[in-house]
């Protein structure tokens, strides 16, 4: 990590993950300049940042990473980039993949030319564990295969390993993070806990898809911002990919007890629709390598976590009042007309 003046540029830090990791990186090194570029889609969300908007060291910028004369300046003056941005959402992906191959696959290109270009001092790559596919019998490794099921995972694979091609071809000094699903405040309600925990309040069906015994490690946000500070810090074995994971791993049906439980709601509201095509059965990944090489550990208990969570969307309907009406024909197409 330089001892120079940091200037982090943040990639779709409107989103739920990137303000977490903003109002992180503002909380606990105020000296440092922080740029927030996102395009505004509907994931990205100003009001996730009118906490820390005003910061003298803080910076919002419009703009699409797949437009090189948009995001050329901010690469040049960065000498930190930390690249969220993404399309992320599998159920839209098997609707309409187009966006997800121009963001997260030409977006990451034009992103590692400039970094090469304007030479940063180090570029952190956020994938995701759904580049694995299924791990049926044993967890996933950072030497895994990739077998990616939806079209968002084969993207987020795509750009994975070309950001790993440009540590490896021009020595562009990136590191790779895969996590496994997070959860918290400010998640878009397209994503189950989130979704899940608004129609409880509203006492509307959780749509389980199939059979609702898909697994999945769940972690909470901030722990998987700390895991991407800590690789911020001290990391420079560039090249390398790490997984972020807690080891608390529910089945759907398992969440949407506590959800429900939280709230005091009837299991009743759960309502079983069709499968999704390329539903992964199990993601299960091993963060082994991060928790030996840099003492990292998530400091969120699970049940604490998840509870916390829930009442947080409770208590701020103004939040997700107005992007649940805009998702309503998205909600509409996805559950009501698979049931």
């Amino acid at each position: 990590m330089t001892d120079k003046e940091v200037r982090l540029l943040v990639t779709g830090g409107a989103g739920f993950i990137g303000s977490n990791f903003i109002r992180l990186m503002i909380a606990e090194h105020p000296d440092w300049f922080v740029c927030n570029l996102d395009k505004l889609t509907y994931a990205g969300n100003l009001e996730n940042t009118t906490d820390f908007a005003d910061n003298p060291n803080y910076r919002f910028v419009k703009g699409d990473v797949a437009d090189r004369s948009a995001v050329e300046p901010l690469v040049k003056w960065a000498n930190i980039i930390v690249h969220f941005a993404a399309e992320t959402h599998n159920d839209r992906s098997v609707m309409d993949a187009g966006a997800f191959i121009t963001t997260d696959v030409f977006g990451t290109f034009v992103l590692l030319e400039l970094a090469k270009t304007h030479g940063v001092e180090k570029f952190i790559h956020i994938s995701t564990d759904e580049v694995y596919g299924d791990s049926l019998l044993e967890p996933s490794t950072e030497k895994s295969p990739l077998m990616p099921k939806s079209p968002y995972a084969a993207s987020k694979a795509g750009a994975d390993r070309l950001a790993f091609s440009y540590w490896a071809t021009h020595g562009v000094p990136v590191l790779i993070t895969r996590c496994s699903n997070n959860y918290g405040p400010y998640q878009l309600p397209e994503k189950m806990i989130p979704l899940f925990a608004t129609n409880a309040i509203e006492d509307k069906p959780l749509p389980v898809y199939g059979d609702g015994k898909n697994k999945r490690d769940w972690i909470h946000v901030m722990d998987h911002c700390r895991a991407i500070e800590l690789l911020l810090l001290k990391a420079d074995c560039f090249g390398e990919v790490f997984n972020v994971s807690s080891g608390q791993e529910v089945t759907i049906l398992e969440m949407c007890d506590r959800i429900l439980d939280a709230l005091d709601k009837p299991k009743e509201l759960i309502r079983f629709v069709i499968d999704r095509p390329g539903h992964v059965l199990r993601h299960f990944i091993s963060s082994n390598k991060l928790r030996n090489e840099f003492n990292w550990a998530p400091q969120i208990d699970f049940e604490d976590g998840i509870r916390e969570t829930v009442l947080w969307f409770r208590d701020n309907p103004d939040w997700w009042h107005k992007i649940k009406e805009r998702l309503a024909n998205y909600y509409n197409k996805q559950y009501v007309e698979r049931t």
